[in-house]
């Protein structure tokens, strides 16, 4: 990723409203930002929006053969991918430091953590498992990476469901959804990452920094915990030396708002299974307001159509009476007209100086077109003059003569008859 240079007086700003313990967007210094779910037409589909930053998490499964030295566990998969669209710094095509850095946290909060049972995954020792596929898409970046991916990476991880199997003998037959239900996959915890800022060689702490934020800041601490408090991983950034204190300081903050998350993920989930078990409809595009631009639909409102000839007779009567239209059009000036009511036009008004200008230049066109009339007139006496009888010469030359040779009649052939 390339960095994006910050200029002395914003970075003096941002670090000045950090010391009196404000932030740009109105938080506390604890405070974190509001976090939004909403899941697609599929199982294990969803979009996390954390503020502005927004990932969307995709989950799929295979049949696969296991690892030789796990061979009764399954296999989990994780792969993060940012795009330009996120951001104008991220390259595309290349793994940067920082996706490299992402992608390793994300594998030690989830895969590391042991929250899904992977021999559960697992259909025939040492032949087949299932193999879950955890792919994320940064849309948009706003700060604070992998606390929104760690979010979406579990949600759509409870959100997910695979097909049914059934095993007789050697033969595995694996079930569509119309046959049988999908399994959800065994979560044993929900492990949430939350991420600390330091600033002035960990003078001061904020919680869910932002983009701008993060371009300012000496380190970064990362923690991971789930709702019992269990410190998943803890990861550390930057050129500052933390104490004792401050980590546990972290780590009290960290178990508050992993708290807050598991419940409004809970929340989240049995919402998108109870509306569809009532057969109502889900998706991305019943997730966006209908206040905005992007909506699908609009709230239905009712149209009372009685009486409306009379009301239309009552605006009529009241409404003032049209103004004076102007039925040919009005030529204020060549090349400008007006047609309709309304107040004149008063574009094609020239002041004095451009009316100077203006007769100065129909003068110059007047004695132009005059020049090209002449020109053209004695274009059409030299053409009347060389319409004649006379041959055209092609060369000027006084030296050379020029001899036009004329066709010579043949003479007639005459037949001889020979009498007897």
């Amino acid at each position: 990723m390339k960095p994006s240079p910050v200029s002395n007086c914003e970075r003096r700003f941002l670090l000045r409203a950090i010391e009196e313990g404000k932030r740009l967007d109105g938080r506390q210094c604890y405070d974190y930002r509001n976090v939004s779910i909403s899941f697609g037409t599929e199982y294990g589909c969803c979009i996390v929006e954390l503020g502005k930053t927004r990932v969307l998490a995709q989950v799929s499964c295979e049949l696969v053969p296991p690892k030789p030295s796990r061979p009764t566990e399954g296999i989990l998969f994780v792969n993060l991918e940012l795009s330009p669209m996120a951001a104008p710094g991220l390259e595309p095509g290349r793994q940067s430091d920082l996706l490299v850095k992402l992608n390793r946290q994300i594998e030690r909060c989830l895969r590391n953590s042991r929250c899904i049972d992977t021999e559960s995954l697992c259909i025939v020792a040492g032949e087949k498992v299932w193999q879950i596929r955890l792919d994320m898409h940064l849309l948009n970046h706003d700060g604070n990476i992998i606390d929104a991916a760690s979010i979406a990476g579990i949600v759509a991880l409870c959100h997910f469901r695979r097909p049914d199997v059934s095993v007789q003998g050697e033969e595995v037959t694996v079930y569509t959804p119309e046959e049988r239900d999908p399994v959800p996959l065994s979560i044993h915890h929900m492990p949430i990452c939350v991420s600390f800022a330091f600033f002035q060689q960990g003078t001061y702490l904020l919680v869910d920094p932002s983009e701008r934020e993060e371009r300012v800041m000496d380190g970064l601490l990362v923690i991971a915990m789930n709702k019992h408090q269990e410190i998943c991983t803890i990861d550390s950034s930057g050129g500052i030396l933390l104490l004792k204190n401050q980590v546990l300081r972290c780590s009290k903050i960290t178990a508050v708002k992993v708290a807050e998350i598991t419940e409004l993920i809970q929340k989240a989930l049995e919402n998108d299974q109870k509306v569809r078990k009532e057969g109502g409809k889900f998706g991305f595009a019943e997730s966006i307001p209908n206040q905005k631009i992007t909506a699908f639909k609009m709230e239905s409102a009712a149209v009372d159509t009685n009486n409306v000839e009379e009301q239309a007779e009552e605006i009529i009567t009241k409404a003032d009476p049209p103004l004076e239209a102007f039925a040919n059009p009005v030529l204020h000036t060549p090349g400008t007209a007006q047609i309709g009511e309304g107040i004149e036009n008063s574009w094609g008004d020239f002041e004095e100086s451009e009316r100077e200008e203006a007769a100065e230049e129909e003068g110059e066109g007047d004695a132009t077109a005059f020049e090209c009339q002449k020109m053209e007139i004695e274009d059409t006496s030299m053409m009347e003059e060389t319409k004649t009888d006379e041959p055209i010469l092609l060369s000027d030359s006084e030296e050379e003569e020029v001899v036009i040779l004329q066709p010579q009649e043949l003479p007639k052939k005459t037949r001889l008859l020979k009498y007897p």
